[in-house]
């Protein structure tokens, strides 16, 4: 892998809620080491308030998130990416754009805190569960030993990082 930042560009159907939050925390997390993208293969055009306000609350980044489809990133000029991760089933399954440099891919799927209808306080719980485990993937994944591992490792490891999930003592604790 090279020495310039790792481009990495999550992907979603909607790109308003988890490919945004994850944009948001691997550009404070990754601190210079990684340039963050995201966008969606069919994206709303708007990002969830929701996700905006707690990433805002948090002190995370938001300046210059914005709701973009997939094409921006496949077409010539675009950044070359060194990983795509999905993070929504429906993506996962949809046949992606050719991306150049051939990235490292995986899954990290999550549901959907937009889609959940229930009291204000459900829907902000499902913001800030998404939220926290895309930051635990993304704490593990910013801290692999890159220059140590090959190709076939690192996209080892980021499958398995798509495969963990918060355990229960965890989730109360927070």
């Amino acid at each position: 892998m090279s020495q310039r930042p790792f481009n990495v560009l999550f992907l979603c159907t909607g790109n308003s809620a988890r490919s945004i939050i994850a944009e948001s925390l691997l550009t404070h997390w990754g601190q210079g080491k990684f340039q963050a993208f995201s966008a969606g293969s069919h994206p709303k055009g708007v990002i969830q308030p929701r996700a905006l306000s707690l990433l805002a609350s948090l002190g995370m980044p938001t300046d210059g998130l914005r709701s973009k489809g997939w094409e921006e990133f496949s077409a010539p000029g675009a950044p070359e990416m060194d990983f795509v991760f999905t993070v929504c089933d429906r993506v996962a399954g949809e046949v992606c754009p050719a991306w150049p440099g051939q990235p490292i891919t995986a899954h990290w799927g999550l549901p959907d805190p937009a889609a959940v209808h229930g009291s204000e306080l459900e829907q902000a719980q499902a913001y800030r569960a998404t939220l926290r485990e895309l930051e635990n993937r993304i704490k593990i994944f910013v801290v692999l030993p890159f220059e140590a591992l090959d190709r076939m490792a690192l996209a080892q490891r980021a499958a398995a990082i798509g495969q963990m999930r918060l355990d229960a003592s965890q989730e109360t604790a927070r």
